[in-house]
């Protein structure tokens, strides 16, 4: 199909990416190429062939989508990214531009917006929600609640990775194995999340973790 753009979608959860891969390959000039569910295998197989729009979930197998999408920018600075994922926009979109994507699309909100996504993406341009653009623009122009710095938007995105596990009943020993670090580098970053959000022991670490995770459900 040789008109049709080459779309690689990575994500967890197979159903999600068939439901995905059918909307797309409904287009004329989309079709899905390839799905990876972990970073390590997105990586191989968009090594082999790389496609024309790689779509990213935050949330993967083995590390967060993020550090994919900063090891395609530097070894594929011009290949273009759209992440799509269940997490709140507020929280996650700049950081994912900041990391190189182009786009940020909810998986709410992803029947109805995908494919102009999709193709605003594909052309060189950038992707967010109305409502992203106006919070975005309050930050630059310090307006109505412009500086944003509620307590989990200070942490950076390996202290908000750990944060998440944390919320999630993984053990100190466990995330150290998921994001192949030591056991006192991930005691690091759990100091640096309770200082920066103000929490006192690890109980409250742990509290405050498990209600943002179920929050993002």
């Amino acid at each position: 199909m040789p008109d049709r753009k080459k779309i690689f979608i990575v994500d967890d959860h197979p159903v999600f990416r068939k439901g995905l891969a059918q909307l797309i390959d409904e287009e004329a000039d989309l079709h899905v190429t390839g799905e990876a569910e972990s970073v390590t295998q997105a990586i191989q197989l968009i090594q082999n062939g790389v496609p024309d729009l790689v779509i990213v979930d935050i949330t993967l197998k083995d590390k967060s989508g993020i550090d994919l999408i900063e090891y395609l920018k530097e070894y594929f600075p011009h290949l273009p990214i759209l992440v799509i994922s269940m997490h709140d926009e507020s929280l996650y979109a700049e950081r994912v531009l900041r990391a190189g994507a182009l786009g940020y699309i909810t998986k709410q909100e992803m029947t109805g917006n995908v494919v102009v996504a999709v193709r605003q993406v594909i052309a060189g341009k950038r992707y967010i929600s109305s409502d992203m653009v106006d919070a975005l623009l309050g930050k630059m122009m310090g307006g109505p609640g412009g500086d944003g710095q509620s307590p989990i938007e200070l942490l950076s995105n390996r202290e908000l990775e750990v944060f998440q596990l944390v919320g999630q009943g993984f053990k100190r020993g466990e995330i150290a194995d998921l994001l192949h670090l030591s056991v006192k580098t991930i005691g690091t970053y759990r100091e640096n999340i309770k200082k920066k959000m103000n929490l006192k022991t690890a109980n409250e670490l742990m509290k405050h973790a498990l209600t943002w995770v179920l929050s993002q459900k």
